[in-house]
């Protein structure tokens, strides 16, 4: 018998792996989440340094200025998950469960989930690795276990964007993005802000399937009830 802790979605982003470098982004568009430990910025995966490896990205609380972020935690009550379709049915085959607990990030995963959908539950069996929190200033802290590593802590926020042009296409005002030349100059509207990022690489060979897979990523709050297996 484990006890297990039950985790309510709160919110999602999602990306779809074909191969390469993929990316989801979704900065500040959704006001209930905004400027909170929940909301997931970007979704990033792709190939690690070592080709069989996989690397695995959610980084949340965007727009952080550096004296914001020298204050910034994980939420101990927000579950990050990485979920995972190896066979196209677009519902979860494994997990990579991410949980922040007394200064370090523990890893659980890539597993098989109890369920699918918007309930999670976290097993302690299906414990991988951890590491400790990078505070912000520091350098970066790896885990390192069974294979898998994982990074947690504050970044720059790595996503260019142009929101300024962006607001004035929109409005009509403008037809296209600036060229993003010294002659054309863009603004990045990210430049000098930070987002608390957590990091997992996984060998290919822990992921199943036949080479492409789906993932999405979700950030779930603790639940006031728990339950028995």
């Amino acid at each position: 018998m484990k006890k297990t802790k039950i985790f309510i979605t709160a919110f999602v982003c999602l990306s779809v792996v074909v191969g390469g470098i993929l990316l989801a982004a979704d900065h500040i568009d959704a006001p209930a989440v905004t400027n909170q430990s929940t909301d997931i910025t970007d979704v990033y995966v792709f190939r690690g340094e070592n080709p069989e490896n996989l690397v695995f990205v959610a980084n949340t609380q965007g727009l952080l200025s550096p004296a914001a972020t020298a204050n910034s935690k994980f939420d101990e009550n927000t579950l990050i998950e990485f979920n995972i379709d190896n066979n196209g049915d677009n519902i979860e085959d494994l997990v990579i469960q991410c949980i922040a607990k007394n200064g370090k990030m523990k890893v659980y995963g890539p597993a098989k989930p109890k369920v699918t959908g918007t309930i999670s539950y976290l097993n302690i069996s299906d414990f991988t690795v951890q590491t400790d929190i990078t505070e912000y200033g520091e350098d970066p802290k790896i885990g390192y276990q069974k294979g898998v590593k994982v990074f947690a802590g504050p970044r720059d926020d790595p996503f260019f964007f142009d929101l300024t042009r962006f607001k004035e296409i929109i409005a009509g005002t403008a037809t296209s993005f600036h060229a993003g030349t010294a002659a054309d100059p863009s603004h990045d509207k990210f430049a000098g802000t930070n987002v608390m990022s957590l990091v997992v690489e996984v060998p290919k060979s822990m992921l199943g399937g036949n080479g492409t897979i789906n993932v999405w990523a979700e950030s779930k709050m603790k639940s006031n009830s728990s339950s028995s297996n």
